[in-house]
């Protein structure tokens, strides 16, 4: 037998036809229809903050890969444009471009590129992105437009309004009915961030990503699941001051959260029980903040808490490796 030579390299030794870009235009594929829904219900405005919000998030990792990391073979993956989109789609129409800008320069520069760039960062830029926004202008940021339902119109033509989250824990949930509906909910018809209202057309866009093979159920299911429990036993208490569990599923920005933002993969845990724990504690944590909370909303807040716990969960849920006694 003629000595056959063996090339040992490091792992991982397992090939795929899958790229960080081919992902993320996937997630982008699958936004699309929120972001049609977006430009329906606030006009033309509300197209052009995600296209800015695309544009401008490429625009400065391109200059903070090629001019302050010197990597001249950068290439973008697209990853920037879907932190773009979804920051774009988590700010209120009465939003100016500037402020989304700031924005975007602090969700990649700061969040994402100041920790390694991707894969590296411990928070979701876009998440993160919108806290700061929050903080920093929270009359553009909490200032909510009826929906117009025509395409081609501006968010100035619209009047303002409070969203339903902020009806219930200053009124009550009948009036929050008197407003609106569970149509209008699922459908998108009511005010909020640009890309969080339409329920029915986010989920789409996540069976997109899990035909695709791009996302697991486990977050999302624990997420609303726990959400759904956690809305029942208190409308069981008290309807009137809580509201239903449907209503809590399709108001505010959890579907859109338990959905694209909740699922990233870079800060969410890699273990099944480990995402398992992340998305109950999501639920446990925005349900505390509509309930008990200052603002009527906790979807941003409770998945920016969770991301810092994935380090301390993906440890503890680790599972045994094969032939290895616990120590």
């Amino acid at each position: 037998m003629k000595n056959v030579k063996l090339l040992t390299t490091s792992a991982p030794h397992v090939r795929t036809q899958d790229s960080t870009r081919k992902i993320m235009i996937d997630v982008l594929i699958a936004l699309v229809p929120a972001t049609i829904a977006a430009t329906f219900f606030f006009g033309m405005y509300a197209l052009v903050l995600s296209i800015f919000g695309m544009v401008s998030a490429e625009l400065i990792e391109l200059f903070i890969m090629r001019v302050l990391r010197k990597d001249k073979n950068f290439v973008p993956n697209g990853s920037a444009a879907v932190t773009g989109l979804l920051l774009a789609l988590n700010v209120s129409v009465a939003t100016p471009w500037w402020v989304l800008l700031i924005g975007v320069v602090f969700a990649i520069a700061i969040v994402k590129h100041a920790f390694g760039g991707l894969g590296q960062n411990i928070f979701n830029p876009a998440l993160a992105a919108r806290v700061f926004l929050l903080v920093s202008f929270p009359t553009f940021m909490t200032t909510w437009y009826k929906p117009i339902a025509s395409f081609g119109g501006w968010y100035t033509d619209a009047q303002t309004t409070a969203t339903p989250l902020a009806i219930l824990k200053l009124q009550g949930f009948s009036k929050v009915m008197e407003s609106t509906n569970y149509l209008d909910l699922a459908f998108g018809n009511v005010g909020g961030c640009i890309g969080e209202t339409s329920a029915i057309l986010l989920f789409v866009g996540f069976l997109y990503l899990v035909f695709r093979g791009r996302i697991k159920i486990v977050i999302p299911a624990t997420y609303i699941g726990s959400v759904l429990l956690i809305a029942s036993i208190f409308y069981a208490i008290n309807p009137e001051r809580f509201g239903s569990p449907i209503f809590h599923v399709l108001s505010g920005g959890l579907m859109l959260g338990a959905l694209f933002m909740a699922t990233d993969m870079v800060t969410s845990p890699m273990t099944l029980k480990g995402q398992a724990i992340f998305g109950l504690g999501c639920g446990i944590v925005t349900m505390l903040i509509r309930y008990f909370g200052g603002y009527p909303e906790g979807v941003s807040l409770s998945i920016l808490l969770m991301n810092a716990l994935v380090p301390i969960i993906d440890r503890h849920t680790q599972p045994r490796v094969f032939g290895r006694r616990k120590a």
